[in-house]
């Protein structure tokens, strides 16, 4: 249960980040629950580096901040066109 929740935390972050995030987004639902918790771990990651506490948990703001960081890197890497 607690991986199906992830993924719905994940699906909610990636769409919050996506809207908050102005421009055209490669990828569907599934590419956006990936990005959100992806997201999550790299907001939280972010926030043990910054406060100086590891381990401990993102929270809301801190797993937008991180999807839409990872969202801009998908952008530039999936929005390419093929030479």
């Amino acid at each position: 249960m607690n991986w199906i929740g992830f993924a719905i935390f994940g699906l909610i972050v990636g769409a919050i980040a996506k809207f908050l995030t102005p421009g055209r987004d490669p990828g569907g639902c599934i590419v956006t629950m990936i990005l959100g918790m992806a997201g999550s771990l790299v907001g939280g990651w972010l926030a043990s580096v910054l406060l100086g506490r590891p381990g401990g948990p993102a929270g809301w703001l801190g797993s937008i901040v991180g999807t839409i960081l990872l969202l801009l890197v998908w952008r530039m890497i999936a929005g390419r066109p093929s030479s």
